[in-house]
């Protein structure tokens, strides 16, 4: 199953108790439908658990049946209202007259309660949106063929805290959301905690592992630092030689010489701990400088 599949089938365990919440969930799922018109009502899902909701949702809400329901087994099950009653029925419910008006919008006075509003959120989602899996990216939509309804929902979102963003692809009109928190924040709220724990999980993750690409990367620049200082300070010693310089060094020098070629692998902190006596990183790195200043003298 898809991380949507599981969002639905999440948001398919919420209990229908109210009657006017099954009705904004419905209302919801009319709205972001494939059809809702004056012929018919035409809903297409692959989400076995949202076939087996709509049911019992539209008897709640509407002590209504489908006309049509979905063949056992077909992969895409397709429910249908045709019958001029029941479609009636719905309009009336809505302040909505399939035969006079041109245009859906959303009717804001069925959705005044802050439980309704939540259940009509959670309709659309259920009727025309997705998430993508979070461990590739964040990107959740509702789509809907109706503009005007795609702007009210946006509308009715800020009023519920959310700040969701709007575009158009081919006859749908898409609200969406891109960032983590904003996702974590909506799936929560309409019903599935559960999955929005999941994206959190995920973000954590991702987070993670960059952080430590982010090291590996750095102590890999570091060694290769470390590796070039290295070479520098063996060539000087090399020049130094062929000059007949390095018996006429200081004793310091001449450990620092020493330890140098000795141990080519290792840092700064490490030679100078071997030191006798020992002394501190700047210390020896003082020495080292010094033996390449010498080096570059004519």
């Amino acid at each position: 199953m898809s991380f949507s599949s599981d969002v639905k089938a999440e948001l398919c365990r919420t209990a229908l108790s109210r009657r006017c919440c099954a009705q904004a969930e419905a209302y919801g799922v009319l709205l972001y439908c494939g059809q809702f018109d004056a012929r018919q009502v035409r809903i297409t899902t692959e989400s076995a658990d949202f076939a087996a909701r709509l049911p019992a949702l539209f008897k709640k809400a509407f002590q209504m049946t489908f006309d049509r329901v979905p063949e056992e087994g077909a992969a895409k099950r397709i429910f249908t209202l045709t019958a001029a009653d029941k479609l009636a029925a719905l309009g009336e419910s809505f302040g909505y007259h399939p035969a006079e008006s041109l245009a859906h919008h959303i009717n804001f006075a069925v959705l005044e309660e802050d439980h309704c509003r939540t259940a009509f959120f959670r309709g659309a989602f259920l009727a025309g949106g997705s998430v993508t899996d979070p461990s590739k990216r964040y990107h959740l939509e509702l789509a809907t063929p109706h503009r005007s309804v795609s702007r009210e929902l946006r509308a009715l979102m800020q009023e519920a805290g959310f700040s969701p963003k709007e575009s158009c692809r081919k006859a749908n009109y898409i609200t969406y959301f891109k960032q983590s928190e904003a996702i974590e924040d909506f799936l929560t709220a309409i019903g599935a905690p559960l999955a929005a724990m999941e994206l959190m999980n995920a973000k954590a993750e991702k987070d993670l592992r960059g952080s430590v690409n982010r090291r590996v990367n750095c102590d890999a620049a570091n060694l290769d630092k470390a590796v070039e200082a290295a070479q520098s300070q063996i060539e000087a010693i090399y020049r130094l030689e062929e000059r007949g310089m390095l018996e006429e060094l200081p004793d310091k020098l001449k450990e620092a010489v020493d330890l140098r070629m000795a141990h080519p692998e290792m840092t700064l902190t490490q030679l100078a701990e071997l030191c006798d006596p020992p002394v501190s990183k700047s210390a020896f790195n003082h020495r080292l400088r010094k033996l390449m200043e010498l080096s570059r003298q004519p």
